[in-house]
């Protein structure tokens, strides 16, 4: 559960969503992405209310991108193909268009080489890098990222987070990244919000983040198990509550 959480977020910047282990980052990024609708207050995004279903939440989801933590990526289509996905799915474009345009998703992610290979035959790196890819298929005004650096190692992580970046200056882009790792996340950063137990504790700058002295920030940054922040915490319901983006 989400409580009292007020957050805007400007166009062009990378926001930092910290916190640990259920505290409340996955249920705001499903607000985010309207899949769970708010129990009070509103979920603005890209200018609009967010739309209660249809066509309408269809076409404003067309327009943010997500990297799932998993990939997502359909293991009997190649990479080409999985970065195409939806951009057949979603227009009417001829195939040698569509085909240059995955050549270019695929040189912002410095995969194009690897076009006609199987998720199967990638590392865990470049398989998040094939799933940003497709991610930016539709050319989206926002990104959001759950867990980016999930399984990969020190090298594939500085990799992503590089791109993330890059992409967003390059690509006039918005991005939130909803994480754990701190230390990956915090030097692309514009912004850092830290949730703990279901209320933002903390929003503003790296370095206003690492100056907290606030035990709930303290805490997770340091990674202490005793703390505001309890290590055996009961199940809470996934609702959100006056949440606003």
């Amino acid at each position: 559960m989400l409580r009292d959480v007020d957050l805007a977020v400007a166009a062009g910047e990378v926001v930092a969503v910290l916190g640990p282990s259920g505290s409340g980052k996955s249920t705001l990024l499903a607000a985010l992405t309207g899949e769970l609708e708010p129990a009070d207050g509103s979920v603005e995004v890209l200018g609009q209310l967010m739309p209660r279903g249809g066509r309408e939440l269809l076409a404003l989801r067309q327009r943010i991108g997500v990297l799932l933590q998993g990939n997502g990526l359909l293991t009997d289509l190649t990479v080409a193909e999985n970065v195409a996905l939806p951009i057949r799915t979603h227009t009417d474009l001829p195939p040698v268009l569509i085909r240059r345009l995955v050549e270019m998703k695929l040189h912002a992610v410095g995969l194009r080489a690897a076009a006609d290979a199987y998720p199967r035959e990638l590392s865990g790196g470049m398989a998040r890098r094939v799933a940003l890819a497709r991610a930016l298929a539709l050319d989206p005004p926002l990104m959001v990222y759950d867990e980016p650096l999930t399984g990969l190692d020190p090298i594939a992580s500085g990799v992503v987070m590089s791109l993330v970046r890059r992409l967003n200056d390059t690509l006039g882009l918005t991005s939130i990244v909803v994480t754990h790792h701190v230390h990956e996340t915090l030097p692309i950063a514009d912004r850092a919000l830290v949730i703990a137990n279901g209320r933002i504790v903390f929003s503003g700058t790296p370095a206003e983040l690492a100056a907290s002295a606030d035990p709930f920030v303290q805490q997770f940054l340091r990674g202490a198990p005793d703390g505001p922040i309890a290590f055996d915490a009961a199940p809470r319901a996934a609702d959100t509550a006056g949440a606003v983006a």
